[in-house]
């Protein structure tokens, strides 16, 4: 697991508190979630390689994305990769 730290001026963390009753679980759960959309395009990419290429399939979403990383559909580098956003 990775910890991440981040620093909010004053007027920024004031400014949260109008729309979070927590803000640190507000930034956790926005964090999270924007992980969860990476997986599943993740996922959704390796699918359909595996499945044109008649590969295996890894057994679970960390194995997936795991074997994506590692037959180099996806890097973490990667800024043409953008996982699809949630609707407003």
């Amino acid at each position: 697991m990775t910890d991440y730290t981040i620093t909010l001026t004053d007027t920024e963390a004031r400014a949260m508190r109008t729309i979070a009753g927590d803000v640190d679980d507000w930034i956790t759960n926005a964090a999270t979630n924007r992980a969860r959309l990476a997986i599943d395009s993740i996922v959704t990419v390796l699918v359909e390689h595996c499945n044109e290429n008649s590969i295996a399939l890894a057994v679970g979403r960390d194995a997936q994305v795991t074997q994506a990383f590692e037959l180099e559909l996806v890097s973490e580098t990667q800024a043409d990769f953008v996982a699809p956003t949630a609707p407003e």
